[in-house]
């Protein structure tokens, strides 16, 4: 109340103008009113009992009496804390020795000291806490204390060994080991913070992304009904040609329908002999004439060749040119070759005259019609529409022979199918366009569709003999140094999760503990007298795409584990 009455004071001599305290006076007064405030703190907590963590010390408060924490009804003297046995079944009097180490999970299994079910024996306290002044605060195993070990990872400032067990003096390392781990935890949140815009930028990315596929979805869906418009009407426009051309007069069509079909084909393929005649009368002539020349020169050969020269090769060759010479071979014809000159030159009398077959003949047909070339053009008119209509109606109820049948489509009907075709060509890849992009966006791409963003993006790492490549959401290869084909580690078939609980690195590289997103490889290479192979790629947050580890846990079932920016939250 003192201090508290002291300040009201000074605020109101410090509202009063003709009062006015200096900034030392007020200075003196503030530390002064501090120091109260930490020595009633320090009266009015009572400090702890060694090894006990700050979350703990409400049930340390009592000075006289103390009750064990999962067994109320105990209560010893206050004395008996941290004496170097164990009173409480819980171990909740020793927090700062190792009497009941034998509670702990990594202690050998202990026979109870009392009757089983009678009290809570769990051990009511995670381990001795260390204070750590300068660097983190955590708890170490009972077993750990005064065992003769200094144990720097989990108790810096040495406190575990206040005993000096066998000479043994752990200084306090907690400056040194805290201004480093600041120093790389520091360097841990750079990367983090990095590593979570890199995120931000990766999720944006694949919004877009996915924003195109929606655009592209809803464009192609515009475009498919013109398309199917299309289509129609073009089916339409293909069924009117072809009655329109059911409805035509053919010339020839009747008793010589088919003879004129097979003049035009006696006529190509007359042509195409005569074609092949000329070609072989050439071969033959160039033949002839290299014959002639290799004669010569054995002729030649014979006649100066010294037949002295005792050289078997070149006797033979002189007697079997003398066999050949004396054998008796048609010689040329040039009676033959003038007729089929005669034949072959189009206007010579012996070819064929086309013209008088291919001329038009006037069937009953044609004189059926030509009766309306004296009727009045609108009467003309109705009357060839009516005969038309007439004749298809006829032709469709099979009462009349369809003179098309024996004979290929028309120009019109040809031109107007391939329209048709095109179109539907057209209208099914827009179909299957959609549907691929539809089934894209119901794919699973990881959280907020973040791997849309790297899909078939590939990181590598080398590890000895092989470098390994993983390509997002497409596959796993394992490509050897040495030369020789791929090997396929498998094809990405889904997201899992997995629950980890490793150490992390200094570099912080590593899975650490905690839930952990999975991208699981299947269906890979067939493995010699194993699976196909598989890979299971454990990813954890990363500033960048990283392979850390590769191992090999069974016969051709792989494991990665990969940083990414992706799976940062």
């Amino acid at each position: 109340m003192w201090h508290l009455s002291s300040a009201k004071s000074s605020s109101s001599q410090s509202r009063n103008p003709h009062r006015k305290m200096g900034k030392s006076h007020l200075s003196c007064i503030a530390l002064f009113l501090s120091f109260l405030s930490i020595s009633a703190n320090a009266v009015s907590e009572a400090p702890r009992p060694r090894g006990v963590g700050p979350e703990f010390a409400k049930f340390y408060k009592d000075t006289e009496a103390f009750t064990c924490i999962s067994n109320p009804s105990i209560k010893i003297d206050v004395s008996r804390v941290n004496d170097d046995y164990c009173d409480c079944p819980d171990g909740s009097d020793e927090p700062g020795t190792s009497a009941c180490s034998y509670l702990s999970p990594l202690s050998p299994q202990q026979p109870p000291k009392l009757k089983i079910g009678t009290f809570n024996e769990t051990l009511a306290l995670p381990g001795y806490y260390c204070k750590n002044k300068g660097h983190i605060p955590s708890y170490i195993p009972f077993t750990n204390i005064n065992d003769g070990v200094c144990d720097y990872e989990l108790c810096c400032d040495g406190s575990d060994e206040y005993e000096g067990i066998g000479g043994v003096k752990c200084e306090d390392r907690c400056a040194k080991i805290g201004k480093e781990w600041r120093k790389q935890d520091e360097a841990r949140q750079k990367s983090l913070g990095a590593a979570n815009k890199r995120r931000k930028e990766l999720v944006a990315e694949a919004s877009r992304l996915k924003k195109e596929v929606e655009d592209r979805i809803q464009t192609l869906q515009t475009q498919l009904q013109g398309q199917e418009l299309k289509v129609a009407s073009l089916e339409q426009n293909l069924q009117s040609i072809e009655r329109q051309e059911k409805g035509k007069v053919i010339k020839g069509a009747g008793k010589g329908g088919k003879l004129t079909v097979l003049k035009s084909l006696a006529k190509e393929r007359i042509q195409e002999l005569i074609e092949q005649l000329g070609r072989v009368r050439s071969e033959r002539d160039a033949a002839t004439s290299r014959i002639e020349e290799l004669e010569g020169i054995l002729r030649r050969f014979k006649e100066e060749y010294n037949p002295n020269f005792n050289d078997e090769g070149v006797k033979r060759a002189v007697k079997a040119w003398e066999d050949y010479a004396a054998q008796e071979r048609p010689g040329p014809e040039p009676a033959k070759d003038r007729d089929l000159d005669e034949i072959t030159n189009p206007d010579s009398e012996s070819s064929i005259k086309w013209d008088e077959y291919e001329g038009e003949e006037e069937s009953d047909v044609d004189v059926l019609y030509k009766f309306e070339e004296y009727l009045p053009e609108p009467l003309r008119e109705w009357v060839d529409q009516k005969l038309r209509d007439l004749r298809v109606m006829l032709i469709e109820n099979g009462i009349m022979a369809d003179p098309h049948t024996d004979s290929p489509e028309s120009k019109a009907v040809t031109d107007a199918r391939q329209q048709l075709n095109t179109a539907r060509n057209e209208l099914d890849n827009d179909k299957n366009e959609i549907k691929r992009h539809q089934d894209d966006l119901e794919r699973d791409y990881g959280p907020d569709d973040v791997f849309r963003a790297l899909k078939d993006q590939c990181i590598e790492k080398d590890s000895g003999e092989y470098t390994y490549e993983l390509c997002w959401l497409s596959k796993t290869t394992q490509k050897p140094k040495k030369g020789g084909g791929h090997t396929g580690m498998g094809n990405f078939a889904r997201f899992e999760k997995v629950t980890v609980d490793e150490d992390l690195p200094a570099d912080g590289k590593g899975l650490g503990s905690g839930e952990r997103y999975v991208l699981r490889y299947e269906n890979g290479q067939h493995c010699w007298n194993g699976p196909n192979r598989s890979t299971q790629v454990i990813l954890a947050c990363a500033e960048k795409d990283e392979i850390w580890k590769i191992v090999e846990e069974e016969k051709c079932v792989y494991r990665m584990e990969v940083g990414t920016p992706a799976v940062c939250e």
